[in-house]
């Protein structure tokens, strides 16, 4: 598992989207075992107006920062919610991340990798956001991790049911999805979105 900033959904997540994406790694294998702040970090989605003042009035935030507040309550030791409300190309948006308080720098990089993120002019996603979104998406009963009948180097990565035409229903780590298998998974409006270019 590794940090990273990731976005894992495209849109606004409502209400259910959101509390389901708190928690994305619910079934993961050993759940209570080792430290899950390498899961987390770095997990940011958009939400709308109402999501975000719900969350800020269900207790009192552990910090105010200008247009940020962060959770009282940690989803690990030291990763917590943060809720950032930047103006991006005229428009105030509202965002969810989680951040790894124990690192000073981690909320202002996230700050600044979402908006220079959703500052593009033209929708668009990466191969990594289209498996984050196809994971965040999917049914419990139709995503998992790949168990002691996988290949060792396999055990524990993520995996999504696929049908196929001829072999019926079977499980596919979800880094390994084809591009078609990706688009077949994604909902129509995302599937022929053009990969971000680079600055």
């Amino acid at each position: 598992m590794t940090s990273s900033i990731r976005k894992v959904f495209q849109g606004v997540a409502t209400r259910p989207q959101m509390f389901r994406l708190f928690d994305r790694h619910v079934q993961r294998p050993n759940r209570w075992d080792g430290d899950a702040t390498p899961l987390y970090a770095g997990e940011w989605f958009e939400i709308a107006e109402a999501e975000h003042d719900y969350m800020f009035e269900i207790l009192p935030p552990l910090w105010i920062r200008g247009s940020m507040f962060a959770m009282r309550e940690f989803l690990t030791s030291s990763v917590t919610s943060v809720f950032f409300v930047p103006r991006i190309d005229d428009a105030i948006r509202y965002f969810h991340a989680y951040c790894d308080l124990s690192d000073k720098t981690s909320v202002e990089i996230m700050r600044v990798a979402i908006i220079d993120r959703e500052s593009c002019h033209i929708r668009a996603m990466t191969r990594d956001e289209r498996l984050e979104h196809i994971w965040s998406t999917t049914a419990d009963d139709y995503r998992g991790y790949a168990g002691a009948r996988w290949p060792a180097a396999a055990r524990g990565k993520r995996t999504v049911l696929l049908y196929g035409r001829k072999e019926g229903s079977f499980l596919k780590l979800l880094e390994d999805l084809t591009n078609d298998e990706i688009a077949a998974k994604l909902p129509v409006q995302l599937r022929h979105l053009p990969s971000p270019i680079a600055a």
